[in-house]
């Protein structure tokens, strides 16, 4: 008998937990200060500026590679 209440108040514990954890998370989630529409509209159109500037820039290197690597193979005759 004293196993089964011991179980039933193991198991009260764990669910109290949860609770626990489900109200704090709710708590810092009302903590937070969403962005609006016009800085996630900022944000992404300056996201996508830095990324096509970092392909194009390793594009350009890639390129110059290849070109150099070119030259110096026709020059060793192979």
């Amino acid at each position: 008998m004293a196993e089964k209440a011991k179980k039933k108040k193991t198991k009260a514990k764990g669910s109290n937990r949860f609770a626990k954890w489900f109200r704090e998370m709710r708590s810092e989630l009302k903590k937070v200060v969403w962005p609006t529409p016009k800085q996630i509209a900022n944000n992404t159109f300056v996201s996508l500026a830095v990324m096509t500037a970092a392909a194009v820039l390793i594009w350009a290197i890639d390129q110059s590679g290849a070109q150099i690597f070119q030259a110096v193979r026709l020059l060793g005759g192979r």
